[in-house]
Parts: C-alpha cells; structure tokens; sequence
C-alpha cells in the first residue's frame, strides 16, 4: 500500500472502530457494530485489506462474503428478529470497500431499555438519523448482544 492507500485504510478503521466494535471477522471480512445506529443492530461489513474499489475483491475474498453474510443474518435474526437488511455500499466519503448492514424493522425494538424504530420502513432506511447517539455505551452492549447470538446461532447450526 502506497501512503494514501495507509492513510484512508487507517482512517476508515479508526472512524468506524471496526476493532473496538468487532463482532466478527473471517480471513477476507470484518463485521462491526456500527457507531452511529440507523435503526437496531446495523453494522459495518468491510473488507481486512485496502481496495478502493469493488471489483479490487478477489474470488476467495467474495467466498469468504458469503460466509460471514450468513453469520451476521442468523446473529441478527436471533438477536432482534428484523424483516429485511440493506447492504448499503455507498463509498462516497470513505474510499474502501465495505458495506452498511442495515437491519430493517416493520415494527418497534426494545434494547437496552431503549425503544428503537425504523422510520423509514418499508422505504429507504434514514441514514441521516442515528438513535440514541447520546448513550455512549450502546455499540459496546450491541456488540455483546451479537456476539451471544453469534454464538448461540453457531451453537445451533454445529448441534
């Protein structure tokens, strides 16, 4: 990697806490709680190594997708019980692949003593919208959450 390619690498990891909010990660993909919570449970998905663009994705790597998509969805399903995600790949602002994993709800949430709605079900989820940004320790307790159920869903699927 050249020294921008390091910089917006960087840059995106620290923005997104995809350490920190790790739930997941597999040899290719990272799943992450994301900071900022559109609607209940949404997540980052990116990629381990630098591409500015899709299709920089090599075979393995978009093999190694499709393990961690169904790991996230049984995770979710478990956790909250969503009707539908979004795979949101906007790349805009922040120039590496990755995903918006958008969990979408016909119906209100309740987590963490917090009530959670989806306000633009069934249309496009209100990425300008994040819920309760002033509890600082929500992402840590999603990531537990979707860990457990990671877990447990893992658990099921071996037994």
């Amino acid at each position: 990697m050249d020294e921008l390619e390091v910089e917006v690498f960087g840059g995106f990891r620290a923005k997104f806490r995809v350490d920190e909010l790790l739930v997941v990660r597999n040899e290719a993909w990272s799943w992450s709680v994301r900071p900022g919570q559109v609607t209940l449970g949404s997540g980052i998905l990116s990629l381990n190594r630098y591409a500015a663009c899709f299709s920089e994705v090599t075979a393995a790597e978009m093999a190694a997708l499709a393990g961690i998509v169904g790991s996230l969805e049984r995770a979710l399903r478990l956790a909250f019980d969503y009707q539908a995600i979004n795979y949101l790949m906007l790349m805009m602002v922040d120039h590496h692949v990755h995903f918006h994993v958008i969990p979408r709800y016909a119906g209100a949430r309740r987590f963490a003593g917090l009530d959670w709605a989806d306000r633009g079900w069934p249309a496009q989820p209100v990425l300008a919208e994040v819920q309760h940004a002033e509890q600082a320790a929500l992402p840590a307790l999603l990531r537990q959450e979707l860990q457990a159920a990671l877990s447990a869903a893992t658990g099921a699927a071996a037994g």
